[in-house]
């Protein structure tokens, strides 16, 4: 396995699929359409954030939670298909219901595996869909005489720690049976290395390093306290 190659495919998905479509939704949000803004908040969280309720102070309470939190958070969860096929295709799964197979490097087994972005990106739905998913998996296999057992059906969690995963993941192990890897465990059991959680959070980072936006923000930050919406909520404080 080259786990070079999934560092620098990580990279570059990073940098073209995550760090460019952050950019562009940003770019986005001059237009105080693609907000839902409540008059009064808006002027309260102006407040409490700089001290005013200029234009720019609104402007900025609208943008800081959409650029910094759940755009981010939209734009990783909704690329997950694509960070699989870009960062890890040589793993694809034909298999209905299965994002990648792999061989377990720390028990020699073949995993198969239906990949999360996150520990919070699952909901209650979600854990029934996805052991309706493998239990058709393990029906299959007995129909074609593999062998598949149940605890090489797995959900790999591509970032965190086993104490922040949802009681919605936890369900799937307690109640299914089924186990559930994240962040360092789930890269190790896919490189073999342990070590390559932390190198993959390195390369990203230094991707992320090279991504200065701010000169580009503020002109956002004007370009939208410049609409007549923004200004009028001012000028009614």
């Amino acid at each position: 396995m080259d786990k070079n190659k999934i560092l620098l495919d990580a990279k570059e998905w990073f940098k073209d699929s995550f760090a460019k479509s952050h950019i562009a939704n940003t770019e986005k949000l001059i237009n105080p359409k693609e907000f839902n803004i409540n008059h009064f908040t808006a002027v309260y969280l102006a407040n409490f954030l700089t001290g005013n309720s200029s234009p720019e102070s609104i402007a900025k309470a609208l943008l800081y939670p959409r650029v910094l939190g759940t755009s981010v958070t939209t734009i990783f969860g909704t690329g997950i298909q694509k960070f699989t096929s870009d960062v890890l295709g040589t793993f694809g799964s034909t298999t209905n219901g299965i994002d990648i197979e792999f061989i377990d490097q720390t028990d020699g087994y073949r995993k198969y595996c239906q990949l999360k972005s996150g520990p919070n990106t699952i909901n209650k739905d979600d854990v029934e869909t996805i052991a309706g998913h493998f239990t058709d998996v393990i029906h299959l296999s007995r129909t074609n005489n593999l062998r598949i057992a149940h605890q090489d059906l797995i959900v790999g969690v591509i970032y965190g720690k086993p104490d922040d995963l949802s009681n919605f993941y936890k369900k799937i192990t307690k109640n299914y049976h089924y186990p559930v890897y994240i962040g360092q465990d789930f890269w190790h059991r896919l490189t073999g290395d342990f070590n390559f959680y932390d190198d993959l959070l390195a390369a990203i980072a230094s991707v992320a390093t090279e991504t200065d936006f701010s000169k580009e923000f503020d002109d956002v930050i004007k370009a939208l306290a410049a609409t007549d919406e923004i200004k009028s909520i001012s000028n009614h404080e």
